[in-house]
Order: C-alpha cells, then sequence, then structure tokens
C-alpha cells in the first residue's frame, strides 16, 4: 500500500491528497504532527533528511518528496484524469498558476517560517498575522487578475476540469481563511474554489477529514 506521510494543516501534503483522490488511487495515511515537531525527528528525517511533509512511500518502495514533484509523478505514472491540459502552452499556464502559489506565497507563510518569527525574531501575534496577510494580498493580487484577464481560465483555473493549479490554489485558500484574510477582492478565485470544494477527490482530501484533525 502506498503511504502518505502528512498533517491535517499542511498545505503541501493537502495538494498531494487531493492528487491522489483525483486519481482514483489509494493509500495509507501517516500522520506526522508538525506542531510537535514529529518532522524532526530521526527517525522521520531518515526517509526524508528535509524534514517536511509530503512524504509519498510507493508501496515498491520508492521516496518521494515535496508536493509538486510528487504530483508530477502521479500524473507520468497514472495519466488519467490528466491533471496537466494537452498543449506545452497551456501545460506551462498551469505550472505558472501552481508556482505562483507553491513558490511564491506558501514559503512565506509556511509554518517554520512564522515560528521563526515569532521565536528567533521575537515578533508579536499581531505583526505575524499582518505579515502573513500581506503576502496573501501580494500573491491573490496578481493570481486574481492572471484568472480574469488570460486566456483558458473556467471553472477552474485552466478550463472545465480541475488541474495542478487548482490542487495549489485550494490549500491556500483554507489556510487565507484560517489567518482571517479578506478574500472579498477575488471573486474569481473564490467561485473557483467553490467549485473544487464541491467535488468530493476535494471534500475528502479537507483538513477536517482527516484523521488528525481535532
Amino acid at each position: 500500500m502506498t503511504t502518505l506521510y502528512g498533517y491535517f494543516r499542511s498545505s503541501a501534503a493537502y495538494r498531494v491528497r487531493i492528487a491522489l483522490n483525483l486519481k482514483g488511487l489509494a493509500y495509507e495515511p501517516a500522520l506526522i504532527n508538525l506542531v510537535k515537531g514529529e518532522q524532526r525527528s530521526d527517525d522521520y528525517r531518515a526517509r526524508n533528511p528535509q524534514g517536511l511533509v509530503p512524504l509519498l512511500e510507493t508501496d515498491d518502495g520508492i521516496r518521494l518528496t515535496q508536493s509538486l514533484a510528487i504530483c508530477e509523478y502521479l500524473e507520468e505514472r497514472y495519466p488519467t484524469p490528466a491533471l496537466l491540459p494537452h498543449t506545452p502552452e497551456e501545460r506551462a499556464r498551469v505550472r505558472a498558476l501552481a508556482q505562483l502559489v507553491a513558490s511564491e506565497i506558501h514559503p512565506l507563510n509556511n509554518l517554520k517560517v512564522l515560528k521563526y518569527l515569532v521565536h528567533e525574531l521575537k515578533v508579536g501575534d499581531e505583526a505575524k498575522t499582518a505579515w502573513y496577510r500581506h503576502w496573501i494580498t501580494e500573491g491573490f493580487d496578481a493570481l486574481e487578475a492572471m484568472l480574469t484577464l488570460e486566456a483558458g481560465s473556467g471553472e477552474f483555473c485552466h478550463g472545465d476540469a480541475p488541474t495542478l493549479a487548482d490542487l495549489c490554489l485550494v490549500p491556500q485558500v483554507y489556510n487565507a481563511e484560517r489567518f482571517e484574510c479578506d478574500l472579498s477582492a477575488y471573486p474569481r478565485i473564490q467561485r473557483i474554489t467553490a467549485n473544487c470544494r464541491a467535488l468530493p477527490a476535494f471534500q475528502q482530501a479537507a483538513p477536517e477529514a482527516q484523521p488528525d484533525a481535532p
């Protein structure tokens, strides 16, 4: 059985859960509590030296890390239903939308960054929240414009079926909501997120549906 090491609130693990569900692939969850620091244990670091989630262990013993790399592996290994569109140009657009979230927004608001702000730089809760909301606003301003102005957007980030971009968008919106970010300026993002959340694959991957959710 394929095993997915993750944490219910991890955006990166959330992306992979959606991908596995969309592909119809069964997996066994292995719970790593990031708040308690279980990702830094010797046992886990022996599996993933980065000490991050997700980690996907396939049934033939291959270990894969980094959420976008895992999703692309799943796309190549199990191409139907597709997470990337047909043409190189469309694929590049979807990857750009995905990376806007995964490479520009998420790293600045990752748990380990927020912890560093608080514990090492002695930033207060109000300043930490302002930091978080600033990077959400900067990233979502750009994303909303791309989804609104560029050809290719449909009921989802690209076209009328979920792609890699939607796998990145929905977890980031979840986090923005958790930090009570004002999303009223992003009607396209909100509409696409609602379309995604109506699908069972997204519902089953949601943080509140995970076995380690409180």
